[in-house]
């Protein structure tokens, strides 16, 4: 007899619950990783991403082998067909699995055909398992982020003095949205130059004959364990003191400016997120780091991150389809190439593609806020989000695009739709300066798109949107406008689809 674990991509972790299972088993146990061409044939994947997982995969295996593990490592077509062989191989009597995080990858794992049972093991890579957050849902009106994350620091005892939270307050959140200033010179990340084992994925890649997004090389990113602590370790000593203050700031100079870079590696298992929650406390106490800029950072890791991958597992099954503004446009043909005159666009859509990356106030104020002002259809930007982003899964994406990005789901994760004009991304950016278009100006040739698209989409959703009492001070400016301007911002928005036409991809 003989137990398979089989050990996904985004499962890296020796302390993974389908490896430990099976840590004081007298029966032997084989282990098998496989990439599969199939899998990655669903949408145009970031080539940075497929080299990211699969060298991580890699690397893992190899030091499994090390650690005396039996490991077979397959590049096949389709999971079926490799898993079937490789069980009637080893004579595998019970393949387990720890629980995948995204439902699509769930669902499908039970519709294999294997000569083998296949037993799932709950998932131990989140700080709160699927019951526990489903139990703390049950007690509540609305599913508020903050009430959770406060419930997670009592918790987990995370900057807590007794029953209070260190410092007197929940959340510091108001010092940290200082706009970008001249002279800000924040240290530079931690990268790695790629090993041969990253390599030869580099060069795979770069032979696959399928549609791919973005570029391979330079290849920066860490691959191991080992990366992944020298990175949160970098990011604690020199990059989480001064953290908070700007860490809604954006500049074309410094594309990660103070931020962790850690989401890739937390969201691949070679981090853990109770380790990373703890670094920075322990280094708040020792070193007495501002509170404000710590908070921040555990609130994004215990509490968005959590509460992220709680919702996801909570909704019903159509919450990807939901689209609470009925909104239809297809996706611009420059979220995938960046050729755009808006120079806020072309900045951050030229990062991701270099590098699969970008912080999260460019995530929801540049480009989430566009596509949603502009009409965009939420599940074309989402799944552009989900192919685009090194750390981007289903379980990640659909909360933080259809949730909160795009207030598709009609406001359970969101209070309020996250939708700005050019003035928030003129104080928060650099990159107005020397743009085509004015970000004063909402109507006239140099009109800049984020405005008139806003007052545009506050317009056609001015019903919808009363009933949201946190936009009622804006409706009500709205009201104010002159009828002439209103029909010329229209006519702008409908002529501006006209001229772009639809550069988007269904895959």
């Amino acid at each position: 007899m003989t137990i398979g674990i089989w050990v996904l991509g985004d499962q890296l972790s020796a302390q993974q619950a389908a490896l430990q299972s099976v840590a004081d088993q007298k029966a032997p146990v084989s282990v098998i990783l496989i990439e599969s061409l199939n899998h990655i044939r669903e949408r145009w994947y970031h080539r940075q991403k497929l080299v990211l997982v699969w060298s991580a995969m890699r690397h893992f295996a190899k030091e499994l082998r090390q650690a005396r593990w039996s490991v077979t490592y397959t590049e096949a077509e389709d999971f079926e067909p490799a898993l079937q062989t490789w069980c009637q191989a080893e004579g595998i009597t019970e393949l387990r699995i720890m629980q995948p995080n995204d439902r699509p990858f769930a669902h499908m794992i039970q519709t294999l055909r294997l000569p083998c049972p296949l037993t799932l093991v709950q998932n131990n890579h989140f700080l709160w398992s699927e019951t526990d957050f489903q139990a703390w849902a049950k007690t509540r009106k609305r599913l508020l982020m903050e009430d959770f994350y406060r419930e997670g620091r009592r918790r987990f005892q995370v900057l807590m003095e007794g029953t209070k939270p260190v410092g007197g307050a929940w959340n510091f959140d108001a010092e940290n949205r200082k706009p970008p200033k001249a002279g800000l010179n924040p240290p530079p990340p931690l990268w790695f130059a790629p090993d041969a084992l990253t390599q030869a994925v580099i060069d795979k890649v770069e032979s696959l004959d399928m549609e791919l997004y973005g570029e391979a090389k330079p290849f920066r990113w860490g691959v191991t364990r080992q990366h992944a602590l020298q990175v949160l370790e970098e990011f604690i000593r020199d990059r989480l003191p001064t953290f908070g203050p700007y860490e809604d700031a954006m500049l074309t100079a410094h594309k990660t400016l103070w931020h962790g870079l850690l989401s890739p590696y937390l969201n691949l298992g070679l981090l853990q997120p109770l380790e990373v929650v703890e670094a920075a406390e322990k280094a708040y106490h020792d070193r007495h780091l501002d509170l404000n800029s710590v908070e921040g950072f555990i609130r994004q890791v215990m509490g968005w991150r959590e509460y992220m991958r709680g919702i996801y597992v909570s909704m019903e099954d159509d919450y990807p389809t939901r689209n609470w503004f009925n909104h239809t446009q297809p996706l611009p043909a420059f979220y995938w190439n960046a050729e755009t005159t808006m120079n806020c666009l072309h900045q951050v859509l030229t990062q991701v593609q270099e590098m699969g990356y970008a912080h999260h106030i460019q995530r929801l104020m540049v480009l989430n806020n566009f596509a949603l002002i502009a009409g965009i259809s939420p599940q074309a930007i989402e799944n552009w989000f989900h192919a685009a982003f090194i750390d981007g899964y289903d379980w990640v994406m659909q909360p933080n695009v259809i949730g909160m990005g795009q207030f598709a789901d009609g406001g359970i994760v969101a209070s309020k739709p996250y939708a700005a004009s050019a003035n928030y991304i003129n104080r928060m950016s650099d990159y107005c300066q020397g743009c085509a278009y004015d970000p004063r100006k909402r109507t006239g040739d140099r009109a800049c798109p984020f405005n008139f698209f806003y007052w545009d989409f506050l317009a056609r959703h001015r019903d919808k949107l009363k009933s949201q009492g946190r936009i009622n001070l804006v409706l009500a400016n709205l009201d104010k406008m002159l009828t002439e301007e209103l029909q010329q911002i229209r006519q702008h928005a409908i002529d501006w689809h006209r001229e772009q036409g639809s550069g988007e991809s269904t895959s």
